[in-house]
């Protein structure tokens, strides 16, 4: 059992936050490819120290992201993105208690980046035109967690 797995079942305490939220990053791709690091690395750092795990998918168009642990972290990094001027028109598409983590291991995954990815964009983006205000909660935690799943899988 990691040891996030292991706080969560004593704290009782997990919550689950999935929002998008449109691009504002411009600049050349390489420019882009570069402040989408520095935003993971961050990412990292931070929600490694305050028990928070997740997801964060980019593209040229938006972010999105699964934010997951105590809700009082949750919520702490949640205000955080809020203000970053990197991020306009923040969506709210869930917030709740869960009884466990889908992103155990994952500080911050990083999804969409291979080939399969796009594929699986492909069918996201065949079901809601690729409009995530159209997609639920539930709907794009899932197509992260099958993201991540197939970054990592790809990894080994």
């Amino acid at each position: 059992m990691s040891q996030n797995a292991r706080n969560d079942a004593t704290s009782g305490n997990l919550r689950r936050l999935v929002y998008y939220s449109r691009n504002r990053v411009a600049g050349e791709p390489a420019a882009m490819h570069e402040t989408i690091r520095g935003i993971l690395a961050t990412s990292r750092t931070n929600n490694a120290r305050v028990g928070v795990t997740g997801a964060l998918m980019f593209n040229a168009g938006c972010f999105a992201q699964v934010l997951e642990g105590p809700g009082e972290a949750v919520e702490t990094t949640f205000e955080r993105i809020q203000q970053d001027e990197r991020h306009g028109e923040v969506s709210l598409l869930a917030f709740e208690a869960v009884e466990e983590r889908l992103f155990t291991d994952w500080s911050m995954a990083f999804v969409g980046a291979s080939q399969a990815d796009a594929a699986l964009y492909g069918d996201m983006a065949g079901e809601s035109g690729f409009d995530l205000s159209r997609m639920t909660g539930d709907r794009l935690c899932a197509v992260l967690h099958g993201l991540a799943l197939e970054e990592e899988a790809a990894a080994a």
